[in-house]
């Protein structure tokens, strides 16, 4: 007896005003971009950087990492594209489904390359500041599947079962792990964990980017483990499952020797760029009489200013006092002859 399941959509293409066709994976990867853009850019303000940095970037990222992970897909699928019977055409088919997302960070890494040597700025920082995002945009990107009832997992009577409903490309209808959505959630698990990683110890230099990639490799190995669609194995593992392992170790040792090499977080990230206060205030702060002050001005400059206004205090009272006691020594100098000219006459007439 069914007692709970999760539907398929009857179809992933919907149109718009009977025209424009809508596909949902597509629409989840738009979802996806703009979400990753929205969280790194206030992360990267955060750190110092320019509001829009992150979406100057992006332009250059998005387009290579789309690139990347189709190509990725089709060759490591090749069968689906090149065998007996298909379409080669269909490779370039992206919005049917099908980007890994080894070849979109590794492709997508060098646009954002590019984009960052443009603006003078360093990759692994803005790396740190994208990582999150990068989560949450495959958590978002992962619904996708769902509207096109791929990538499942082995048939379970589990409450949250996927119910199947196409034939397509030798489908068969049942219930299946979701693993869609058991992914997904492990993705926001992964952007959480690099958040509070990335608060608690100042990560810097590419590490909260290295640890958003072992964390995600991790879930991967055991998701990847439970789908049922075809792929190429080696030594009883799907071949995914190999890329997690291996990416997994090369993220781990790239912490353990950044930390080595490059302890800390950059201090600029973004040469040029104003620094905020928490107040909003542009390098400053409000002193008790709510006057600004130059957070950047160091103790040795204020104190040399007041000594100055000090000695300069001292300079104007002291000319004060000197052009108050020159007229009195004038004055006594007038006084004092006259008293002895009146002296002479007064013995001359005596």
């Amino acid at each position: 007896m069914e007692i709970a399941y999760i539907p398929s959509p009857s179809r992933g293409v919907y149109e718009l005003f009977g025209v424009i066709p809508l596909r949902g994976y597509a629409f989840c990867i738009i979802i996806g971009v703009f979400v990753a853009v929205w969280l790194g850019n206030k992360r990267w303000i955060a750190r110092g950087g320019r509001p829009g940095t992150v979406a100057d970037i992006a332009v250059w990222a998005v387009p290579f990492g789309l690139v990347g992970g189709r190509l990725y897909h089709v060759i490591t699928d090749y069968q689906l594209y090149f065998s007996e019977g298909q379409d080669w055409v269909d490779a370039f088919k992206i919005w049917e489904g099908g980007l890994g997302i080894w070849g979109a960070i590794a492709l997508g890494g060098v646009g954002a390359w590019i984009g960052c040597r443009r603006r003078g700025i360093p990759l692994p920082a803005w790396a740190d500041a994208l990582a999150p995002g990068i989560a949450l945009a495959q958590a978002c990107g992962r619904w996708g599947n769902w509207f096109n009832q791929e990538l499942y997992g082995r048939e379970t009577d589990l409450p949250w079962a996927l119910h199947i409903t196409s034939v397509t490309d030798g489908r068969e209808p049942g219930y299946y792990h979701p693993t869609f959505l058991y992914e997904s959630l492990w993705c926001i698990g992964v952007a959480a964990l690099v958040i509070w990683a990335d608060r608690r110890f100042k990560l810097g230099h590419g590490r909260a980017f290295a640890l958003y990639v072992a964390a995600y490799c991790v879930g991967r190995f055991w998701i990847e483990y439970m789908r049922v669609d075809e792929a190429h194995h080696f030594l009883g593992l799907r071949l995914n499952g190999w890329t997690s392992i291996v990416v997994f170790v090369f993220a781990v040792l790239y912490i353990v020797l950044s930390v080595r090499r490059r302890p800390g977080r950059e201090e600029v990230v973004e040469p040029g760029a104003p620094d905020e206060d928490t107040d909003g205030n542009a390098d400053g702060d409000i002193d008790e009489d709510g006057a600004a002050v130059a957070l950047d001005k160091k103790p040795e400059d204020k104190k040399s200013g007041d000594e100055k206004a000090e000695k300069s205090g001292d300079k104007k009272s002291g000319d004060k006092k000197s052009e108050d006691k020159k007229p009195v020594s004038r004055k006594s100098g007038d006084k004092k002859s006259e008293d002895e000219k009146s002296e002479a006459e007064s013995a001359k007439k005596s």
